[in-house]
């Protein structure tokens, strides 16, 4: 089962969390500073499978990562998962990133983190992996965009009123309007 997913940069700085286990908002700041200091030490040439961390679980659960240029995709498991099938699953999940994302970078994960983690919802939910297709799990964010379009038609209608009604500038309306002289009391006959 996977108990976490972490993304950080080449600096330490979480661009990513998503934990299927529940930890304290604290003990979680500490798992991805522990798992950083864990991962970033090691050579490139090193294999990309280490033991766990003290809080995540020690020896009986294996960080699993990969490090594509300034980024760290690290996933925490314990021992039910395959450590390859695994390394493959973030394979998938960077392509399907770099997909979605035409050349994914840095800025891409921390200004759209909605649709990195509904990415990462229709490949893993609960700590269980759901899709490892990358054409099918495209095919779902290509629905969900549509339903987001459709939704901010309907959506935006107030704000487009709104605006409408701003450009109008009703006050010099009211002064350009002419109306006809009246006559005035005096002049009226009882």
């Amino acid at each position: 089962m996977i108990k976490a997913v972490l993304v950080f940069n080449n600096h330490g700085k979480p661009r990513v969390s998503k934990f299927y286990q529940h930890f304290p908002e604290d003990t979680q700041q500490q798992i991805i500073r522990e798992t950083f200091h864990l991962v970033s030490k090691r050579d490139d040439n090193v294999c990309n499978f280490l033991e766990g961390g003290t809080l995540i679980g020690g020896s009986d659960y294996r960080l699993i990562y990969r490090h594509y240029a300034t980024l760290y995709f690290v996933f925490c498991v314990d021992s039910s998962e395959s450590e390859l099938g695994i390394l493959d699953l973030i394979q998938v999940f960077v392509e399907t990133l770099d997909k979605c994302f035409e050349n994914v970078c840095e800025l891409d994960l921390i200004f759209h983190v909605d649709k990195v983690h509904y990415i990462l919802q229709e490949m893993v939910m609960g700590g269980m992996v759901l899709e490892t297709n990358m054409t099918e799990i495209l095919t779902r964010i290509e629905e969900q965009s549509k339903i987001e379009k459709s939704e901010a038609g309907i959506a935006g209608a107030p704000g487009r009123a709104i605006s409408a009604v701003k450009e109008m500038n009703l006050p010099q309306k009211i002064k350009d309007i002419k109306l006809p002289d009246l006559p005035s009391i005096g002049s009226l006959k009882f």
